[in-house]
């Protein structure tokens, strides 16, 4: 099972790494830098980390910590990169969180959807991969 986790993990990070354009992209094409989606395979990995929490050998945190460190340090500097082409290299540096906050910073816009997510029926969700 550890050996599945680390390549689960090593997978996300992969899927990460690619959209912070630190892999090129399998189209051939120049690398793709969507820091949205980045940011999603991020946030992903850091609530395995938290809902596995005390379920993880020392093993699998280090490599789950490792890659989360990593990628938010890329996701950071790219973040940077991008603001300081946009604008010319003359803006000061603003946090990872501040390029990924949603628009409405008001910390009330927040807290109904959480409501509204909670309160909702859970969905159940079916793949099917052409075996019939």
């Amino acid at each position: 099972m550890t050996q599945r986790f680390v390549q689960f993990v090593m997978m996300q990070s992969q899927n990460a790494a690619l959209f912070l354009g630190q892999l090129p992209n399998p189209h051939g094409e120049t690398p793709e830098i969507n820091l949205d989606v980045a940011k999603m395979f991020i946030d992903q990995l850091v609530m395995i980390r938290s809902k596995t929490k005390g379920n993880l050998s020392t093993e699998e945190m280090g490599v789950l910590n490792n890659a989360i460190s990593n990628l938010q340090m890329a996701f950071y500097e790219v973040s940077q990169k991008q603001s300081g082409a946009e604008t010319g290299g003359t803006a000061a540096p603003e946090p990872a969180e501040a390029k990924t906050a949603p628009a409405s910073d008001a910390p009330d816009a927040k807290e109904p959807v959480a409501e509204a997510s909670e309160s909702e029926p859970r969905k159940k969700f079916s793949k099917s991969y052409g075996a019939s």
